[in-house]
């Protein structure tokens, strides 16, 4: 644009500088293309101007009047060809300005051109770092996520394998539970089927609890009547007793007496008025069974026991007895600890008899049984005694044989005495008061000789009977029980 308008100006100068200068002139303007040319003509001399005369943008001839002065045509035809002269030169010029534009506007596009080139460049050029750099990071990009894909694929592979395991486990306890599920099928219908069984038994036990109760209401009649009676033979029974002691004395006295003379020529010793146990009282000759008197070791005292004669060689004096159920044995601490029945039949000696006894030397326990069939079996222990009261008659039976049974039934040395007034077992039942009598029942245990004596004819087995369990179970339903030490060297 700056080039054209400096054309244009330059044009415009020309053409200025070619008209004479007068005072008046006249203008004339010519469009030709994009431009517009104004003509400036000099006036010419003695020529009047045309009455509405007007100024045009095309070239006008103008007709010439009728009679007009030849000068007039004359400079008319000079200023035509003057006029056609500046139409000529004003065509080179357009021509010129045209060529002149076309070449400023070719020099403006390479210009253009070559800016918009170097732009490129430097832009491509900023184009290619940012593409390096945004390959680089790409790059870098891609790592990772090779990385992290690594990592992804180990870390699949360790929760396929895992899911693996675990559905084997899965299937493992699936079979198991279905296995359990089967045991618990079965279980259930055995559980069904003893409910079914024990509830007969149990309706059954439900009619002999009835029978028994009405058995207990007629034997406590009986037993009110017969305690009328034994009032009476109780004091006859009383002076047999002391009779049969004092006849006792006498004979062993006699006895005493008799070895005494008979040996008196040999050897003259003093000979003992009392024996220890019954052992001493068979190694004096004596053979036969019965009631006779002993003098506890370390102590005065003087007590009356039965001693058997008879069973593996005799000598044996008698703790505990039971044939025929006529005592009650369901009795308290009292009772077992001074003892108490008759000697001759079913009776307890006394736990602080058999402790002065026991603990005086070494002794040996025999228990002997014998069913209602009539079988008979026994159970010896090679070491035997019992603690004191202090101790509450702890027991101590070692080194067990017999035929009653491949274990001893006998509780675990150590074990207190219990009653159903005190109770010293390790269960928290009072296994005397369940069990009944007194005994050595630690968790109630396999054993008890003094519980209660079931006639043979009863076939119900309960648990508070004679135990001996090794031999015959949890009833035994013993017609005779005995229990009787003699010392270990016999």
């Amino acid at each position: 644009p700056r080039l054209l308008f400096d054309l244009f100006f330059t044009c415009i100068l020309t053409l200025v500088s070619r008209v004479p200068i007068g005072s008046e002139r006249q203008q004339h303007s010519v469009q030709h293309g994009p431009c517009s040319y104004t003509f400036i003509l000099p006036e010419v001399e003695h020529c009047q101007p045309l009455k509405d005369f007007q100024v045009t943008n095309t070239l006008q001839r103008d007709s010439p009047p009728e009679a007009e002065p030849s000068w007039q045509e004359t400079k008319l035809e000079s200023l035509e060809s003057a006029m056609e002269n500046n139409t000529q030169w004003l065509q080179k010029l357009e021509n010129f300005i045209q060529e002149n534009v076309r070449s400023g506007m070719e020099e403006m596009k390479r210009a253009a051109v070559h800016t918009q080139t170097a732009a490129m460049l430097e832009m491509g050029t900023n184009l290619l770092s940012q593409s390096a750099e945004q390959t680089r990071k790409l790059t870098d990009v891609e790592t990772q996520v090779l990385n992290q894909t690594s990592r992804l694929e180990i870390q699949l592979l360790e929760y396929s394998l895992f899911t693996n395991r675990l559905e084997k486990h899965i299937l493992l306890q699936t079979q198991e539970i279905s296995r359990l599920s089967d045991k618990n099928s079965f279980l259930e219908q055995r559980l069904l089927a003893l409910e079914a069984r024990y509830g007969k038994e149990l309706q059954g036990l439900e009619s002999e609890k009835q029978q028994l109760q009405e058995l207990l209401e007629r034997q406590s009649r009986l037993v009110s009547q017969l305690q009328g009676e034994l009032g009476s033979t109780t004091l006859n029974s009383t002076s047999l007793q002391k009779q049969q002691a004092v006849l006792t004395d006498t004979v062993q006295q006699l006895l005493a007496m008799v070895n005494h003379c008979n040996e008196i020529s040999n050897v003259p010793k003093e000979e003992p008025l009392s024996f220890r146990d019954c052992a001493e009282i068979r190694q004096s000759g004596v053979t036969e069974s019965g009631i006779y008197s002993i003098r506890l070791p370390n102590s005065t005292q003087t007590v009356k026991v039965f001693c058997d004669m008879k069973t593996r060689g005799g000598g044996w004096t008698v703790l505990q007895h039971r044939t025929n159920g006529s005592v009650d044995f369901h009795r308290g601490w009292r009772d077992y600890k001074l003892g108490f029945g008759e000697l001759s039949g079913e009776h307890w000696l006394g736990n602080d008899i058999i402790h002065k006894l026991t603990s005086s030397q070494e002794y040996s326990l025999h228990v002997q049984l014998k069913d209602r069939e009539g079988n008979e079996a026994f159970s010896q222990y090679e070491h035997f005694y019992i603690d004191g009261e202090e101790n509450n008659y702890s027991l101590h039976a070692e080194h067990f044989s017999g035929t009653a049974g491949r274990t001893s039934s006998l509780t675990h040395t150590g074990t207190q005495f219990s009653t159903k007034d005190r109770d010293n077992d390790r269960c928290t039942c009072k296994c005397s008061q369940l069990a009944s009598g007194g005994w050595w029942f630690e968790a109630c245990g396999p054993s008890n000789l003094n519980g209660i004596y079931y006639p043979a004819s009863s076939s119900v087995v309960r648990y508070n009977g004679i135990k001996w369990y090794y031999w015959k179970g949890p009833n035994l339903m013993a017609t005779t029980t005995t229990m009787m030490v003699r010392p270990a060297n016999f």
